[in-house]
């Protein structure tokens, strides 16, 4: 008969611990540590109760401290064994446990990222509040999750902005109302930020007609050190006949200079798909199984250029043509995308994300009214307009038409440039929107036709209840320039979110006009520009645009390490 200490522990021991016996245990089983000396045991019989006063069955075993290895029932090595081994298996679900507990989380936050949201802004579903991004009818939203098909929904804002109407949704972006202020720009730009901490392709835009205020100056604090493809978007717009290749060069050196991880340089038009190819298969090469973002700021045009790419890649790729059903809402409103827009458009995995727009509050269009933003978008061919001109009707006296000293000249209700100091052959090109005109006004009557003519003339802003509510152009800058090259432009000043005006030299010889002399077209020029209060002004060297473009403009000689460190461009 075996002892009564092994039958106690067999009736106490579940089934499968007493199963798998090892003739030869090892002590140092668990974590190389020596297994705890043994205690007595005793078997006493006794009719009284224990401290827990419940009563004691017959040949209650209990522990006695009496010496080692002393008593009737000391624990065998084999009983040592199976103590521990009984540990071990106790840990282990307890590990599966806490392990199962920490997948559910995972899976938990997982599905909260993943939450449905609107495939053409980016914003989650909902059903509480109507007037708030993300908005769809109640019964339409039970049947689409019914049928798993909350992909397909587009909510009510979206469909107002296809529609034409301007619904404003990001707060803290300039004055202008027309919407709720439903998310900050600061919060839009933070949930880019964790872009730099991920393994990932940046496809990053810039507008070619606004270069220097969409450039996202501080890029590598949403990029990080990801790679970089970047896309200048709607060169169709250039003036006729610009050469690409000047244009190219250009945005290549002054690209080098902010030193960013570049790969490579496109020129790209979404309208007339011209460089979409390019990048398509630029990003092919460099995915590398990674996700592919496209960052850029607010109506850069994200949206057109992800639907020109989708159709290019279509039509060798069903994967992208099934992902053009369900594409991104385009609109001239600042903020049309909300949250990042997930679009399976490749074989074979990754996955293309449009990111919500970076709110750049130095531009135009974080000032004006929401009414007026189709306004600051060009919809044909950029058309320079120079002054001084042949006849102007604001000026009496035609023989001071070709001179701008004493004069200021109004870019709608947005710019005014004052003309302190400049040589007799200056002339001002302004390339911009063609909706909003320009006016030459002498600087004494400038500050009373402002006055006059703002919202009325002067547009934007349109009308004058808007009017009433313009802070005016609060910041003054001026702008020194230093001419010594006739045959080239003096420099370019970019208006943020407007266009640019090229300070050049003009000199013709008439029978009625006298010699000019080298002296008469060098020298200082002092201008004075008026923005919006947070505008900005860029100084720059001049894009060459136009025929006259390729005609002054000169490639710089380059070593051969020069020539290797330059990204390549491609249109």
């Amino acid at each position: 008969m075996a002892p009564k200490s092994l039958f106690s522990l067999s009736q106490f021991s579940p089934p499968h611990i007493l199963s798998n016996p090892n003739p030869n245990p090892n002590p140092n089983f668990i974590l190389n540590a020596r297994p705890p000396k043994p205690s007595i045991v005793t078997c006493k019989s006794t009719n009284s109760q224990i401290q827990s006063h419940q009563p004691s069955p017959p040949n209650l075993c209990v522990t006695a401290q009496e010496p080692d290895g002393l008593g009737a029932a000391a624990p065998t090595r084999g009983d040592r064994y199976l103590s521990r081994q009984k540990s071990v298996e106790a840990a282990a679900i307890v590990l599966s446990e806490s392990k199962d507990q920490r997948n559910k989380m995972k899976v938990k936050v997982k599905a909260k990222v993943l939450a449905a949201c609107c495939y053409g802004c980016g914003a989650p579903l909902q059903t509480a509040e109507e007037d708030s991004p993300g908005y769809v009818d109640p019964e339409t939203y039970e049947l689409k999750k019914r049928h798993r098909q909350l992909r397909t929904v587009l909510c009510g804002r979206c469909k107002l902005l296809s529609h034409g109407h301007m619904i404003t949704a990001v707060g803290g972006n300039g004055g202008y109302s027309g919407g709720k202020q439903f998310v900050s720009a600061e919060e839009l730009r933070e949930r880019l930020s964790r872009l730099r901490h991920e393994k990932a392709l940046i496809v990053k835009l810039v507008d070619i007609v606004d270069f220097n205020g969409s450039f996202l100056a501080r890029i590598r604090d949403l990029a990080g050190a990801n790679p970089i493809i970047l896309v200048v978007t709607k060169i169709d717009l250039l003036p006729k006949g610009t050469d690409l290749n000047c244009v190219g060069d250009w945005v290549v050196e002054a690209t080098t200079k902010k030193k960013l991880n570049v790969l490579s340089v496109h020129l790209t038009s979404s309208k007339s798909l011209v460089g979409i190819t390019g990048v398509a298969s630029e990003i092919r090469k460099e995915k590398k199984g990674r996700d592919v973002y496209i960052l850029g700021s607010a109506n850069v045009g994200k949206s057109a250029f992800i639907n020109a790419l989708l159709k290019t890649m279509a039509q060798k790729d069903p994967v992208a043509a099934a992902a053009r059903k369900y594409k991104p809402i385009q609109s001239a409103v600042p903020g049309t995308t909300l949250g990042p827009i997930q679009i399976d458009a490749f074989f074979g995995g990754g996955k293309l994300f449009d990111t919500p727009g970076v709110h750049l509050h130095h531009r135009q269009a974080a000032v004006i009214h929401s009414e007026d933003l189709p306004a600051l978008a060009p919809q044909s061919r950029l058309q320079g307009k120079s002054f001084p001109v042949a006849s102007v009707e604001n000026v009496p006296n035609k023989k001071e038409a070709n001179k701008l000293d004493g004069f200021s000249l109004f870019w709608g209700g947005l710019v005014r440039v004052d003309v302190l100091k400049v040589l007799p052959s200056t002339r001002l090109t302004f390339y911009g929107p063609n909706k909003i005109k320009i006016h030459m006004i002498p600087v004494a009557e400038a500050d009373e036709f402002y006055q006059k003519e703002i919202g009325v003339t002067l547009m934007p802003p349109s009308g004058k209840d808007r009017a009433k509510d313009w802070p005016g152009l609060q910041t003054i800058r001026q702008v020194q320039i230093k001419y010594d090259n006739q045959k080239s432009p003096a420099c370019d000043i970019a208006i943020s979110g407007l266009g640019w005006i090229s300070v050049d030299q003009i000199i013709k010889q008439t029978e009625d006009s006298d010699s000019v002399s080298l002296e008469k077209v060098s020298g200082e020029l002092r201008l004075a520009v008026h923005v919006p209060k947070q505008v900005e002004i860029f100084v720059r060297s001049p894009m060459p645009v136009g025929k006259a473009g390729t005609e002054w403009y000169e490639y710089k000689d380059l070593t051969e390490k020069e020539e290797e460190l330059r990204p390549k461009w491609y249109f």
